[in-house]
């Protein structure tokens, strides 16, 4: 391996996500590698007080420990907020007597007061430490906790969340009855994928993901599969125009042309704009004269036959191809699909592309042959694949059954290839939900693909840069809008590029 390679590897593992079980087995593992559990309990708690230091300036605190580590870890922030002169009061779930462990040890380390957990200790509106419950909470919060968390968020508390906000699955990011939005949400050695997915990604506010002392290579026994989002994880694989190349070495892509234009008309622009060589958008006679009205770097080819159109996308000069928006849900559209994937080039289905195979999904995942990245929303998505379960785990399985990479998009868009590698998408403004901001992020995506991108990366990459170039822009955003910013986007990569590898 390279220094570049390893460096690239090192890179990556920023972004993994770790599953409550995969936390679990980083914590033995460095018990093994010989830090010891109640070194890793106080370095937690240190680095909440440290983050709650640099949040808020000296106020009335109040800490809410549970049964379990988590209310260990609140034994620690309040013995070290009231070390440095935050008046503190702790409050417990249960039987403080009944602690085990580390948590018991950091429980006698305490020597102010312990209340049983009650409405009082939200009087005169302090700062919450919530270390009631951890990640892994396996059932709905109820009672007194309930009834806690619900006057936080009813009286608008500012909030830190320990690990999760309790209430918080760390593997689904399901609310289990009740969870308090927090201002700040301090997570240990690496996130969870229950941090990014929605309900709770809002929930936890501002995330800070603090090092314990856990050392790194716990990770390769751990092998993560789930990643955050990032450039990271994609960008060493990012398309360069090499100074010998032309139109023709970095591909070229047809968008086969609908009869609802402006969307084809958005996925060319896209592709153009993130660097293919070419894009041709093959249509009917028509459509013709309406997209050879549009931007004059597309070339538009009005195609009169089923036959045609097999000949025009098996030509060996055409490198890529996407199907989808603005198709229409016909049978030439499936006809067109099925010409599409027989060539085994590069594709993306989106869209109507999908939805024509909604009776007989099967026949859509046996025609696949080369690189394909599907681009479903949840609703195209539930008419191939079976929508139970939580959105990687779904969408994972989808995957595997049909053999593409799927982009299951939304707030949380969630990224998946067939060999189970997971990335979850957290820049994603809401200003996206806009007409034609699907057809654009299509466009991208097949633009990378026909540089000869791989398809899970030139995905993730895609949904990523997406959403930057839409946080970039701000309100009032509309699909041309990305297009527009994407060179701006790019430049800024290739600029952390150049000083990163």
């Amino acid at each position: 391996m390279t220094h570049k390679d390893e460096r690239n590897r090192t890179n990556v593992s920023t972004l993994a996500l770790l599953s409550v079980d995969e936390m679990y087995r980083a914590d033995r593992a460095a018990a093994t590698a010989g830090v010891p559990s109640l070194d890793l309990m106080e370095a937690a708690g240190a680095a909440i007080a440290r983050s709650i230091r640099q949040t808020w300036r000296p106020r009335r605190v109040t800490v809410l420990c549970g049964p379990g580590n988590n209310g260990g870890d609140g034994f620690v922030v309040a013995r070290r907020l009231d070390a440095a002169g935050w008046p503190v009061r702790v409050g417990v779930l249960g039987d403080a007597a009944k602690l085990k462990g580390d948590a018991a040890v950091n429980r006698d380390r305490w020597t102010g007061e312990v209340q049983p957990l009650t409405l009082d200790l939200l009087d005169r509106d302090p700062l919450v430490i919530d270390a009631l419950f951890g990640a892994g909470l396996a059932r709905a919060v109820e009672g007194t906790a309930r009834d806690i968390i619900t006057a936080i968020n009813e009286r608008g508390l500012d909030c830190v969340g320990v690990d999760v906000p309790s209430g918080v699955d760390g593997n689904t990011g399901a609310i289990l009855g009740t969870a308090p939005a927090c201002r700040l949400t301090v997570t240990f050695f690496r996130p969870k994928p229950g941090h990014l997915l929605m309900p709770a990604r809002p929930l936890c506010g501002r995330l800070v993901v603090a090092d314990i002392g856990i050392p790194e290579h716990v990770l390769d026994d751990i092998a993560p599969k789930a990643f955050m989002n990032g450039p990271a994880l994609w960008r060493h694989a990012l398309p360069t125009t090499a100074a010998e190349g032309n139109k023709y070495t970095r591909g070229h892509v047809v968008v086969a042309g609908g009869p609802m234009t402006g969307a084809g008309r958005l996925s060319a622009e896209a592709a153009r704009r993130i660097g293919a060589g070419m894009v041709t958008i093959a249509t009917d006679p028509e459509s013709y004269p309406v997209y050879a009205a549009g931007r004059p770097g597309t070339i538009v080819t009005a195609i009169e036959s089923e036959e045609g159109f097999r000949a025009f996308i098996g030509d060996k000069r055409r490198t890529a191809a996407l199907i989808g928006p603005g198709a229409g849900v016909s049978a030439e559209t499936r006809r067109r699909v099925e010409a599409i994937l027989a060539t085994g080039k590069p594709c993306v289905l989106d869209a109507d592309a999908l939805t024509v195979f909604k009776d007989d999904p099967p026949a859509l995942f046996r025609n696949i042959r080369g690189p394909c990245v599907m681009t479903p929303h949840d609703g195209e998505f539930a008419r191939l694949f079976d929508p139970s379960g939580d959105k990687p785990a779904r969408t994972r399985r989808a995957a595997r059954a049909s053999g593409a990479v799927i982009v299951l998009k939304g707030p949380d868009t969630a990224i998946a290839a067939p060999d189970c590698r997971v990335a979850i998408n957290a820049l994603a403004p809401p200003s996206l939900a806009t007409a034609g901001s699907g057809d654009v992020l299509a466009g991208m995506i097949i633009g990378l693909m026909a540089q000869g991108m791989a398809p899970f990366e030139a995905a993730a990459a895609a949904v990523w840069m997406h959403g930057a170039g839409a946080d970039t822009f701000g309100r009032g955003l509309v699909a041309e809008d990305i297009v527009h910013g994407i060179p701006s986007v790019l430049n800024q990569l290739f600029v952390i590029s150049h000083n990163v590898l």
